[in-house]
């Protein structure tokens, strides 16, 4: 819950930018598009990025794309076989609740899935690290 209005918060996450301060710095996330983005449906973005050392090129389209509720992006080209990310923001009464849903399936199957818990772990340590600096960026 952050204790700002929703439009403030989905204002935050319209530029793509934040996405950049908002990831642990040890994966190297760079974006590659060129700034600003004008964020909406269709939007492509490519990022760099390092999992575990190893670089990737990372590559999204945002599918869905509703301010200030919510928006959804898809991995076109990247480490995971499938990779769908939705943001929702809801107005609570001048605050903001802000849920984050991944939907992933790793690479090489069956082989992949030995590495799951790992990944897994991995996945919700970026999004610890993601609120604490939501927070931190926006003040509270």
């Amino acid at each position: 819950m952050l204790p700002l209005p929703i439009e403030k918060v989905f204002e935050f996450f319209s530029k793509a930018e934040n996405l950049q301060a908002i990831t642990p710095p040890e994966l190297q996330f760079k974006i590659i598009t060129p700034l600003p983005i004008v964020m909406g449906q269709g939007t492509l973005i490519d990022y760099k990025i390092k999992l575990s050392g190893v670089p990737f090129g990372w590559r999204t389209r945002i599918t869905h794309w509703d301010p200030p509720y919510a928006f959804a992006d898809q991995q076109l080209k990247g480490p995971y076989a499938i990779w769908f990310h939705t943001h929702t923001f809801a107005d609570e009464g001048g605050r903001t609740r802000m849920d984050d849903e991944v939907l992933y399936k790793l690479p090489l199957w069956p082989l992949g899935e030995v590495a799951y818990p790992f990944v897994k772990g991995k996945v919700s340590e970026i999004f610890q690290y993601r609120r604490k600096a939501i927070k931190k960026l926006l003040g509270v």
